[in-house]
Formats: structure tokens, sequence, C-alpha cells
């Protein structure tokens, strides 16, 4: 238990600042919140003087903090010593009489521009406020303090209650006391302007700091008052005091009764313990402005609710988990402005409240076994889970009450139909009724007209039949029907209807609402239900999750946007027709039909729909979608789908690569972009006309023939980038058809082995790939020479891709006949070798950056030179081609070569002056030819020659 006093005193008994710091030695402790640094001076003889009191302060400091014993006349010596040099010290220094004025007017009730009058407490003496908070673990009683109200101190136990008289600032490591911080005169007159410029920055006016404090709770209100007294004052205004709120907290009866004469204007109470009565008792006797009571925890006494008549101005009463009375005695509540009354988790046998302007009462969880009302303004009656009270009671509470308009008796297991009949007759203005958990109800013959909210959770006794009754409640907007065991069906026709709950039905089978308001249905678990019928036009948004028996869904819903039906596994196809154009919903969006698996043949033609899943829907094997606005639509794992048409759509992409069984394609997309059919072995007719396409993968589409792709090329030439690996049926005539695509910049034809060697001159004859970048050839079976023709034609290709082709034999680049004779322009000399005889060199118009070879094993020699004019060559891989013998290389701009697993390679040539990477891993060359080649990389970085046996060191 912390309690936290701040001193503060009435105008005309302020003491003088040398007199007040004394004081707040003697009654009070400093807070252990820090270290106190103080530094010796030794300028004159008030520096010394000051030394000698500041080491008897800090030990009293330290003693304080160590729980050692003090004398308290040597701390007030120490103290009133230390204040005093500290003024002599200032004044000798040249305090100004400007600053003088301002410590004289400090002293006064109010600075000239102080707007906000001083609180004055009714003691004559001092006054104080009180900030009070819980420690775990404490179990100090107020027995073990000895309170003074004369003095406005006690003494405490250990670790319960410091006293916050007043706070030392350390100002950069200074010490605080003395502004000067042993510099020389200037350093001191630099010191005093220091402390006279906090000074004014800290003279705020009241109203602003009433404004700020406004923002703060208790306690921080309490540690704000230590700053200064203007804090002080401030912090203490009743207007941050009208709630004293004591929940949770250990507070002696006799510090309550002191809040209480300090803060007679108090309109709120909050008090709790074992010690509730006394300290109710004190707040009625004192405060006479109290509207709201609090209570809690505790036994409340009978002379508590006779005195309530006491408090004239009481709005609202609040009781919890309390006992009231001795418990078995019948406890009067009398008040004739009482509006709110809350007793709850409260242990009282009977119980009679006569209140004529009581609105709302709450007696939830309260065991009580009678309750007699007299309250004609009742409103709001609330006896949830009060299971002590009979049928007659509650019939008799409710019944008086002819005005009640909310009723919760949740729990309240022992009501019967009966008594609901009777408050339907009296209470002819009920909205409200919570008859959740009451087994004994079944609505039979209640006629609620006026209800709004009904709820009947966990209503072993509602069944189809109660619908008839429920169909009388024309304003009802709010149903709730959770757990409703017996419930089979629901047919209602509420205009006003909103929302509706039914969850974990078991026998609930079928579903017809009808209600243009319906915006809401919630319904889930519910394993028997097969049919739903609903008509609304305001319902947006329908989820129906895992209801695996729902087979008919008929929807009249204009202004339905988003349905979620998955794990639905008994939908049919005859779900399509609901949601296509004319099926009632012409506001759809959103639709998720994911793990329905009873659909086969999904078609759909929707001017509104843009999303579409069918994600798990393994049965399906036709789609047909005419919606013109999708954007989006999901098919993993329709592993059966063997027919596809998109015509039109508004999609973007469409990844088809998860069908492996489409033999079927159609699509008319004028949006589309990417198209992947990658995976689609069996796919044999495809018709995709998508003017905007600019990427299409059709990898492992062995059936795919040259009369598809012609027409595919033809109906979408900005295709940029075309894949056609292990396409085996694709030709010469529709490589043919590649010549109408001036955009396509990236083509693979990987393992493509039917290719003839003439098959790649529509490549490159009359120009017909002006834009072509990157040309992948790996593991095709063309000759040597057809591909040294096309890399002759195609000089701005810049990758090239040829992995794996058995056919490649020597690459000499370079010599008479090979790559050599072409079309040049100037060569910049930056790209000219250093010592270079020629003053320029002519270049092709060729871009190549990067040429793979990997894993050709006929390659026995490659030989690039300057003739070849490759000067854009950067990258150069040919490893695991195992017959590689010789390379000799003069690439000006080759930066990175790779010639692992070349396990033949004797001889290495380079002439490559901005090489940075050589991979020479499992070579068989020798130490000396590696030393030979690398002498004129004069940039590289990295040699790899990991497992090359012959190598050993390399210098």
């Amino acid at each position: 238990m912390k309690i936290l006093c701040c001193l503060c005193f009435s105008e005309e008994d302020e003491p003088g600042e040398e007199e007040y710091s004394a004081e707040a030695m003697k009654e009070g402790a400093f807070e252990n919140e820090g270290n106190i640094r103080i530094t010796e001076e030794t300028e004159d003889v008030h520096g010394r003087d000051r030394d000698e009191n500041l080491r008897m302060f800090e030990g009293m400091v330290e003693a304080v903090r160590g729980g050692a014993q003090w004398d308290d006349s040597v701390s007030v010596g120490a103290l009133a010593s230390l204040r005093a040099s500290m003024r002599t010290s200032r004044r000798s220094k040249g305090e100004s009489s400007s600053g003088s004025s301002a410590a004289a007017s400090e002293d006064c009730d109010h600075d000239s521009h102080h707007k906000r009058a001083k609180v004055h407490s009714d003691f004559h003496e001092c006054c104080y406020s009180t900030a009070i908070s819980s420690v775990a673990g404490n179990s100090n009683s107020s027995g073990d303090r000895d309170y003074d109200i004369t003095h406005g101190s006690f003494v405490a136990s250990k670790n319960e209650i410091f006293y916050h008289t007043f706070m030392l600032n350390n100002v950069d490591e200074e010490n605080p006391f003395d502004s000067s911080g042993g510099k020389d005169n200037e350093g001191d007159e630099s010191g005093t302007t220091k402390t006279e410029d906090l000074e004014v920055r800290m003279d705020l006016t009241d109203d602003l700091l009433h404004m700020v404090f406004s923002f703060l709770d208790h306690i921080n209100l309490c540690r704000a008052a230590i700053v200064c007294r203007q804090w002080r004052a401030a912090s203490a205004h009743e207007d941050f005091w009208r709630c004293l709120n004591f929940e949770n907290r250990n507070i002696s009866v006799e510090q309550f009764e002191d809040m209480c004469r300090r803060y007679p204007n108090a309109t709120e109470v909050n008090v709790s313990g074992s010690a509730v009565h006394s300290l109710v008792m004190r707040a009625i006797s004192s405060l006479r402005n109290l509207e709201v009571l609090t209570l809690g925890r505790g036994q409340l006494g009978d002379v508590f609710f006779h005195s309530l008549a006491d408090c004239h101005v009481l709005r609202r009463l609040n009781v919890n988990d309390a006992t009231l009375g001795n418990g078995v005695q019948e406890i009067p509540i009398n008040h004739d402005r009482l509006r709110h009354l809350q007793l709850t988790k409260c242990r009282v046998m009977r119980i009679s409240i006569r209140c004529p302007q009581l609105e709302t009462l709450s007696l939830k969880r309260s065991n009580m076994a009678q309750a007699v009302l007299n309250c004609p303004l009742l409103h709001d009656l609330d006896i949830g889970s009060c299971h002590k009270l009979p049928d007659a009671a509650i019939r008799s509470a409710a019944t008086s009450c002819p005005q009640l308009e909310s009723l919760d008796m949740s729990n309240c297991s022992c009501v019967s139909d009966e008594t609901l009949r009777e408050i339907a007759l009296t209470c002819a203005n009920l909205h409200v009724l919570d008859a959740s958990y009451c087994p004994n109800i079944s609505l039979e013959s209640v006629r609620l007209p006026m209800l709004t909210v009904l709820k009947l959770d966990s209503c072993e006794g509602i069944t189809s039949a109660s619908m008839a009754a429920i169909s009388h409640s024309y304003m009802l907007e709010v149903l709730v029907l959770d757990n409703c065991s017996l419930l089979a069906s629901v047919s209602l026709d509420l205009p006003r209807l909103q929302n509706i709950r039914l969850v974990h039905c078991r026998k609930f089978a079928e579903l017809s609402l009808r209600s243009l308001m319906l915006s809401s249905i919630m319904v889930s678990n519910c394993p028997l239900l097969r049919q739903i019928n609903i008509t609304s036009n305001s319902l947006q948004k329908l989820s129906l999750q895992k209801q695996e028996s729902l087979n008919i869904l008929t929807l009249q819903c204009q202004s339905l946007q988003e349905v979620d039906l998955t794990d639905c596994e008994s939908l049919t196809n005859s779900i399509c027709d609901v949601f296509s154009d004319g099926g009632g919903c012409p506001m759809l969006k959103s639709l998720i039909l994911a793990n329905c698996e009873s659909l086969t043949a999904v078609h759909f033609s929707s001017t509104s729909l843009v999303n579409l899943s069918l994600d798990g829907c393994r049965a399906i094997t036709s789609l047909e979608l005419k919606c013109p606005y999708l954007e989006k639509v999901s098919l993993d794992g329709c592993d059966h789908l063997e027919r596809a048409e998109f015509c039109p759509v508004g999609l973007r992409s469409l990844n088809l690569g998860i069908c492996p069984k489409l033999n079927v394609l159609g699509i008319e997309a004028p949006n589309m972009e990417l198209l992947e059919l990658k995976g689609c072995g069996v796919l044999s007719e495809a018709s995709i006309n998508c003017p905007v396409l600019t990427s299409l993968d059709a990898s492992f589409c062995s059936q795919l023939r040259d009369d598809c792709l012609s027409a595919t090329t033809a109906s979408c030439p900005k295709i940029e980038s075309l894949i056609l690996m292990s396409c085996p049926s694709v030709g010469s005539d529709g490589l043919y058809s590649l010549s109408c695509l001036q955009h396509l910049t990236v083509l693979k034809l990987q393992a493509c082995k039917y290719l003839t060697d003439s098959s790649l001159e529509p490549l490159y004859k009359e120009d017909a790939l002006p834009s072509l970048q990157e040309l992948d050839l790996s593991y095709g079976t063309l000759c040597q020479s057809a591909i040294e023709e096309l890399l002759s034609c195609c000089t701005h290709l810049t990758h090239v891709s040829l992995n794996g082709c058995v056919n490649m034999h020597d690459l000499n680049w370079g010599c008479s006949g090979h790559l050599s004779e072409l079309p040049s322009i100037s060569v910049p000399s930056d790209l000219l070798s250093p010592g270079s005889d020629h003053e320029a060199i002519q270049l092709p118009n060729r871009l190549l950056q990067n040429l793979n070879c990997v894993g050709c094993p006929n390659i026995k020699k490659v030989l690039i030179l300057p003739a070849a004019r490759c000067f854009h060559l950067s990258s150069l891989n040919l490893s695991l081609s195992v017959n590689l013998k010789e390379v000799d290389l003069a690439c000006f701009n080759l930066c990175f070569l790779n010639l692992s697993n070349c396990y033949a390679l004797e001889v290495l040539k380079l002439e490559c002056p901005r090489l940075t990477s050589l991979f020479l891993q499992s070579c068989n060359i020798d130490e000396e030819a590696v030393e030979v080649a690398i002498s004129k990389c004069g940039m590289l970085e990295t040699l790899d020659v990991r497992f090359c046996p012959k190598v050993f060191e390399v210098v």
C-alpha cells in the first residue's frame, strides 16, 4: 500500500520559504528516485559553510534511504543552514532587485497574472491532498497507522506511505542549490541567470495549469503537486476531486473522512473493501452533493439503506459483490430521486424497492428469493441469473412496472409461458426481451407486438411451432435462436427484421425469410440444413460456410454483393442459375464456392461478378464463364477440368497450369496480359484472343500444334515473352508464325527435339524478329551450322543458352569463315586491349552479353578472338563440358568465366583485362598453365581451383 501526500497551505497561513523547507523536512521524507549529487566549493567562507551543511544534508539523505536513524533536530538545522547560506551567497553575488521583487511576489497570494483563486481548506493550520496507490501483497491494516489531523501528518509502516514535501532537481549534473557550479564570477552570474529564467518558464497562469491538470488522474495530480506551491494549489482544486475514487485502495476511515471534509462538494464516491460500510456512512454524512455511489466487496448494514434518504441529490447507486444487511433480513431501498440502481452479485434474502423516479434496475446474479418493486417509471429491468427467484416473484416484479421497455431474465430457469403472457399483457411497451437459457418457455400464445429484440439462446422449448408467436412481433429487428436443439424450421415474414442468428441448431433443416430490411444472417454448424429461401433488399453479405447438407438455395436479394459457400459439399450445378443474370442477385461481385465437391459443370453468365473462387472443386470437368467484368478466378485443385471457356472475361492474368487434364480452351479477354498453361500436357485445342497479352508460358504442352500456335500469335500480336519448352509438336510452321510478333524479346525453345535445321530460319530471315534479345535452344538437336548461322544474323541477341546441345562442336569465333565476315561499325577506344598497336577496330552491331553452353559433351575447343567482335560479352559458362581441352579467349569486357568440371581442360589462354571471377573447380589443368592464364587478368577477384589435382598453390 502506497499513499502519496502533498502539503498545501492556505493563503494567510502559508509559511516563508525557509520555514516551509524546515517544516517539510521535519514532517516528511524524500522519495527514493535517483541520486542527489552535491559539488564541493571552496571559493569563500560562504562556500565552506555550505559544504559543511551539504555534507550533513547528504548524510541525512543516505540515512533515510538506508533506513538508519537520524535525529530530526539535526536534519532541520542542516536544511535551515543550507537554505540560509544559499540565499546569502546569492545576495553577495549581486542578485538584482527585480529578482528580489519576484521572490517577494512569490510569497504573496497571487501574482499579477493569476486569475483562478486558490482553494482554502477547513483547517486553520494546513491542508494536504492524498493519492493512494495499491501495492500487491500489502496486508497492513488501518490500525497500524497513527494519524494526526492537527499537524497534517501521520506515521506509517515501512514501504506503505511516502510524503512528497519537495523535490530536488539536478540541472546539468551540477549542485541543485548552487547555480554557479564552482565557476568564476562570470560563471556565477550566468548560473544565476539560468535559475531566474527557469523560474520564469515555470511561472504559468492558474488558468493554463487548470486546463493541463484536467487531463491527469489523482495519482499524477499528487505527483505534480510536489513541484512547487503554485502547482500544489492548482492540483488541489475541487474541480479535479469531484470523484473520490478509492476502488481497490486500502484507505482508513480517518483518511477518507479528512478527504470528505477537504472536498465537501464531491459528487461521486467509489469505495470497496471490508470497511465499506464505515466509509460510505462518512460520505453520506459529509457530502451533501453526492450524486453517484459505487460500493463493493463488503457488508452494508441496514443503517446505510435507511440513511440513503439523506442523500437528496443521489441519482445512481451501484453495489457489487456485497452482503446486504445480515443476509436474511429484508432490505428496504426507499429514495424519491434515485434514477439508476444496480445490485449485482449481492447476497440478500429479500429486497423491497420503492423509488418513484427509478428508471433502470439491475439485480443480476444476486441470490435473493423475493423482490418487491414499486417503481412506476422503471423502463429497464435486469434480473438475469437470479436463480433463486421463483416464477411468481419474477411475474410480480415485472408486472408491477407497466412502463417496462427492456427485460433481461436470462438464466432464470423457472420462468414459464404463463409469466410471459402476463408480462405481455401488462407491459405493452416492451421492446427488448432476453429469455436465453430458460428451458421452460415455448412462447405458446405469447403476443409481443412491440418487441424489437428477442434473444432465445439455448431455449430447449423453442420449436417450429414457436415461430407462429414470433411472427406476431411485426416490429422485430433482432432475433437470436442459437443452440435451440429442437428447432427444425424457421419461416418468418417480418418487414423490419434486420439480424438473425442460427448457430448450433442440430435439427434445423429449413430456413425461409422474407424481410426487405434484412441485412445480416448468421447460420453456422447446422448439419441437417438443406434448404434456404431468402428475400431481402438490404442484405449485402451472406456467409453459409460448412453447411454439408445444403443443396437448395433460393435468393431474391437485390443488394447482395458477397457470398461465401465454402465447404457446402451438397450444392449442385443448379446453384449457377442463382448467381447468374436473372437469378435474383443482380449486384453480386464476389462468389466463393471453395471445396464444393458436388459441382461438376459450372456455367456463369453475370455482368456484375468480379471475383470467383472454385478452389478444391475437384469434380468440375466443364467451366464456362461469360462475365465481362470478372477480374480474378481461382482454380487451384480443379484437377479434373477438361474444358474451359472464358468468353468474355475481364481477367488480367490466368493460371491454368494446375489443370493437367485440360484439353479444350477458349479465351476472349481484352485486358489479359499474362497467361500460364504450363503443364497442360493434353491441351490440343486452344483459341486465345487476348490483344494485349504480353507473356505466354506453354511449357510441357506436348499436344500443342502449329495451327494453335499460329492462331494465337495472330490474335495476340503484342506478346513479348513466349516459352515453348518441351513442346515437341511445334515445328517450322509454328515458328514461322512468330514473325508477326514484332515485340517479342524472349523466346525459349528448350527440349524441342523435333525441330529441324531449317526450322530456325523464320527467326532471322528478313529481319523477322527485330526485338528478340533472349534465345534459349538448350537440349535441342539442331546442328552447329544452323545455330551459328542464326547467331551470325541475329546480332541484337544479348542472352543465348545452348545448354546440353549434343551437336555443338568447337566454337571457333574470329577465325576465317567463322563469325568474322559481318557488317561493322567503329569501336570505342576504351574497349581496346592495353598495348594494342591498332588505333581502331571494326565492331559489328553485336550485343551478346551472356552465353551458356553448359553440359555440351562434344565441345573440345573454344576460341573467341577479337575478330569475332564480341566486345559486350560479359559472362561465359562452359561448365560440365567434359571433353573441352582448349580455351582461348580475348574478350575485353568478360567478367565471369565458369569452366568447372571440364575434366579434360589442358590449355587456357586468357586476354580478359576485366575478368573478376574464374571458376576452374575439378579441372585437370596444371599449376603453371593457370598462372600464365591469369597473368593478363589484372582485375581478377575470385579464383576457384578446388579439387584441381595438379594445382597446389597459386601465387
